[in-house]
């Protein structure tokens, strides 16, 4: 393939050595492996480079990144975040519209991020290409973000303006994709979800080991793992009232919660007031990508929880494969395309919505059966290795920035058999 400019526009890109999602490092080091040039261009959430708006650069894995303060948190409340949105928006757009580029791709959230690259791309004659992390806007909107006519309006005007001036959609999960094409039959979309990145976990096992012994409360128990955002989609309580009900039948049993956010305090609070916190649930607080790895390891069964609403279930949630990647069974409380997977594979469970008092005697059950959660993680390894691979998935990302800037190099429609759905191409 020929070699590629391209500024890589997210507002939340982390390394591996910061807490958070590494997708767009793993795509952004692998773009340079391939002999593209790739400029990052986001924000730095905790003004680790001064709270001046003085734009920094550094090096990450052959990629360079471009960074400018614009503080930011999932504990923020909703109006700041807007706002914190359309900063980086405008701060981004001349720093973009400077580099060098053959294209712009943009990853949201949030979808504010496609009015810098638009700006950019329109400025500099080059096609955008717009990545899709959640179903937007009828996340915000269900998760009570958006109340207003006038702001539910603008948001979907928003929407229809970004996905008519790109080129192509990346969308992270068939869900996602089925949204656009239903309302947008116009816009080429293919999926590429979040991926496993399985390097990173080889040695998940005996940093597990070596965890367990250091840690009194763990041992040799049994471990439910929630390592992700403690924010208000993801209903961590639920982790809380499956402990709760598992404290007395499964004295043995250790649940621990890895990460921050908008419902941390309520979260442990929670778990004083019902009497398991430090008891049988442990809250760990965030950490680095490279240390929650021996988590993994170390958890008999990873848990991705969401609140009950169906604009939720088309969701692709890092936690989700990072339980893969590292051989674990995954245990998920809501329907759509990761629960198929599941039931599908036998790589984990489905845990009712409602009941985390019933989720907690299958988690119970399920894990007092070694033949079960031996099976269950072959198949989780079978998945990470045959499907969900980040360099199987970077192909195909990496084709969709290269037809993007040569669009008569692509064909006019094809299937995207790992993810299940067919996508335009064109």
């Amino acid at each position: 393939m020929s070699t590629v400019d391209i500024v890589y526009l997210h507002q939340y890109f982390r390394t591996p050595e910061m807490s958070g999602g590494t997708r767009s490092f793993e795509f952004a080091r692998r773009l340079v492996d391939r002999g593209h040039r790739v400029h990052v261009v986001t924000s730095d959430t905790e003004g680790r480079g001064g709270g001046s708006e003085q734009w920094r650069t550094t090096t990450e894995a052959g990629a360079t990144v471009h960074w400018i303060t614009v503080p930011y948190g999932n504990a923020m409340p909703y109006r700041d975040r807007i706002r914190a949105f359309f900063r980086f928006a405008r701060l981004a757009a001349q720093r973009a519209a400077g580099l060098p580029q053959d294209i712009v791709f943009a990853t949201s959230t949030p979808l504010t991020i496609a009015l810098p690259a638009a700006y950019s791309a329109r400025r500099r004659g080059v096609p955008m290409v717009l990545e899709v992390r959640d179903v937007w806007p009828e996340v915000p909107i269900a998760l009570g973000a958006l109340t207003s006519p006038g702001s539910r309006w603008a948001a979907y005007r928003l929407e229809s303006w970004a996905y008519r001036r790109a080129r192509h959609v990346v969308a992270l999960s068939p869900g996602m994709a089925d949204s656009i094409t239903r309302r947008f039959p116009d816009v080429p979309v293919t999926v590429v979800p979040n991926g496993c990145d399985r390097a990173l976990f080889a040695s998940a096992g005996d940093a597990a080991a070596e965890l367990r012994r250091g840690t009194p409360w763990l041992g040799d128990r049994p471990l439910v793992l929630y390592a992700g955002t403690l924010g208000f989609a993801n209903r961590v309580e639920y982790v809380v009232r499956m402990a709760e009900a598992a404290r007395h039948s499964h004295p043995e049993l250790r649940f621990a919660i890895a990460g921050s956010g908008a419902e941390h305090d309520h979260v442990r609070g929670l778990a004083g007031q019902l009497g398991v916190l430090d008891r049988n649930l442990f809250m760990l607080g965030q950490m680095p990508k490279a240390t929650v790895t021996a988590l993994f390891g170390a958890c008999d069964l990873s848990l991705s929880v969401f609140r009950d609403d169906p604009v939720l279930h088309a969701n692709s949630a890092n936690k989700f494969f990072d339980g893969l990647a590292a051989g674990r069974p995954v245990a998920v409380n809501h329907e759509g395309w990761i629960a198929e997977t599941l039931r599908e594979s036998g790589a984990g469970l489905v845990l009712p919505a409602a009941d985390p008092a019933a989720a907690a005697i299958m988690v119970s059950d399920f894990l007092a059966d070694p033949e079960r959660v031996a099976a269950a993680r072959r198949a989780a390894l079978r998945l990470a290795e045959s499907r969900f691979d980040r360099d199987l998935l970077f192909d195909r990302f990496e084709k969709v920035l290269v037809d993007a800037v040569n669009p008569h190099r692509a064909p006019t429609m094809r299937r995207s058999e790992e993810a299940g759905v067919p996508v335009n191409d064109r």
